[in-house]
């Protein structure tokens, strides 16, 4: 081939410290929010907590909004105008918001659900992304089988045969068809389930850095090739093996240790989490609004004492309390992002899914991360990292974000019905059927079918046991 010299035009994104910090903020649920801030606070002396202007409980704050202002009638016109006024309610003792006396409060206890959005666990997360991921029938059951054969730790427990022969019963899969989705899973949120191996797994995980990573392409020739002269050996002979010097070799391994070697254990099945609402869905002159609450935003600032001290002293001493004022200001640029990106998010579902609070779960729609995404011009990583382990308060009960979001099919009437709202209406059949003949799985198919909503009969008995609902021979009451 002969040599010649090509200008290309690409965009590509570079991991810096402080998108790494965002992107880790965003992911944390409040409580573990409030425990990564408290060791913020503890070794870096440049922070302190803001003190709250009065003692009182405080009320929920909107990320960079104006003063509180009462609604007026060209903003009660408009949804969007209406959802980024501050709330006018005040909050008891028990945290819940109290009607202001203007007519509307946060919400009539007869609509009030009692079931609250548990936490869910590794495989119920991975299966959620994957009914968002617009694949046809057999590749959502090739999917549905990996992901069972997936362990706490995230790694895949069974080999590519056996999920060949879970499924042969349903379908003959070939196996690059299993490798095409398996090699999607991976990629899922967190980033290297399904892995069949630690080299697999860490490999995943640096094939989605920027190509300008320091140590990436080293890293990656480690991982793949030499990870067991590394464990065996170590890093001095590893660097002789390689014939690469030791400061490229320690970039490398440091960059491999800020991998997660188990990423299914980010998401702990069976533990109890307390939950703290991240966002508040109140209703207000006949309009939904939202805000958020005072824990998804603490309060922090710079310690001014030490600030002043900074070009007074000695030279080692100004180093390091310039370094923590630059990571003071970082923490606290990246609590406004995470308030502000979480805000948005709750505002998006709450105007997408305004009939669910009005009217309940069998009036809501389907809902995509991507239509979010598009929406609020923001990537659908991002969208996933803002409504896991987030919850919005409702009149209808305290539910996860992921909640709001469901797949769903095309009625007859050319609209659509999410998976939610179908299996709120299979809940309401199965409640009003004659408990000495209830209803067949195919006998519910065929009243939604008659509705304009076309399901199959399996589908039914997947929503139905999904529902922890028996079968029809089971409910039959003499």
């Amino acid at each position: 081939m002969k040599p010649s010299l090509q200008t290309r035009l690409g965009q590509q994104l570079t991991l810096t410290p402080q998108l790494r910090q965002a992107i880790k903020l965003l992911q944390l649920s409040s409580i573990e929010l409030e425990l990564e801030i408290n060791a913020a606070v503890d070794s870096n002396p440049l922070l302190e907590r803001e003190e709250e202007e009065e003692e009182s409980a405080p009320e929920p704050t909107i990320p960079n909004s104006d003063a509180p202002s009462e609604p007026s009638k060209a903003d009660s016109d408009g949804e969007a105008n209406a959802l980024d006024e501050t709330p006018h309610f005040e909050w008891d003792d028990d945290g819940q918001p109290r009607g202001n006396g203007s007519g509307d409060n946060y919400g009539d206890g007869d609509d009030r659900d009692e079931g609250t959005a548990a936490p869910q666990d590794l495989h119920a997360h991975l299966i959620w992304q994957l009914h968002l991921s617009h694949l046809g029938p057999r590749d959502l059951m090739i999917g549905e089988a990996l992901i069972e054969a997936i362990g706490d730790e995230g790694y895949l427990d069974a080999s590519i045969e056996d999920i060949q022969s879970l499924l042969a019963s349903e379908f003959p899969a070939e196996a690059d068809e299993i490798e095409a989705v398996l090699h999607l899973i991976q990629r899922f949120d967190p980033v290297g389930v399904g892995a069949r191996s630690l080299s697999e797994c860490l490999c995943v995980q640096l094939g989605l850095l920027s190509t300008d990573t320091p140590g990436l392409a080293l890293a990656r020739q480690i991982c793949g090739q030499h990870l067991d002269v590394l464990a065996k050996h170590g890093a001095i002979k590893l660097a002789a093996q390689l014939k690469q010097c030791q400061e490229d070799i320690d970039t490398a391994i440091a960059l491999l240790r800020s991998l997660d070697p188990k990423p299914g254990a980010q998401i702990s099945p069976g533990e109890t989490e307390f939950i703290s609402p991240d966002a508040i869905a109140y209703r207000q002159g006949g309009v939904w609004k939202v805000a958020t609450s005072a824990s998804s935003q603490p309060r922090l600032g710079i310690n001014r004492h030490y600030e002043r001290l900074i070009g007074k002293s000695s030279r080692d001493d100004d180093s390091y309390l310039k370094a923590q004022l630059q990571e003071a200001r970082w923490l606290i640029k990246s609590l406004e992002t995470r308030a502000d990106t979480l805000l948005r998010v709750a505002k998006a579902i709450v105007r997408q899914q305004s009939g669910f609070l009005e009217h309940g779960a069998q009036a809501m729609r389907p809902l995509t991360l991507r239509e979010v995404a598009e929406e609020l011009d923001l990537h659908e990583s991002t969208i996933s990292r803002a409504t896991t382990r987030k919850y919005l308060r409702t009149p209808r009960g305290t539910f996860e974000f992921k909640y709001f979001f469901s797949s769903g099919i095309t009625t007859d009437s050319g609209g659509g019905a999410s998976a939610t709202a179908i299996q709120a209406m299979l809940r309401t059949l199965i409640g009003a059927e004659n408990p000495r003949a209830p209803h067949s799985d195919a006998k519910l198919a065929e009243i939604l079918k008659a509705e304009g909503i076309p399901v199959a009969r399996r589908t039914v008995a997947k929503y139905r046991e999904g529902m922890n609902i028996p079968s029809s021979n089971e409910r039959q009451r003499l």
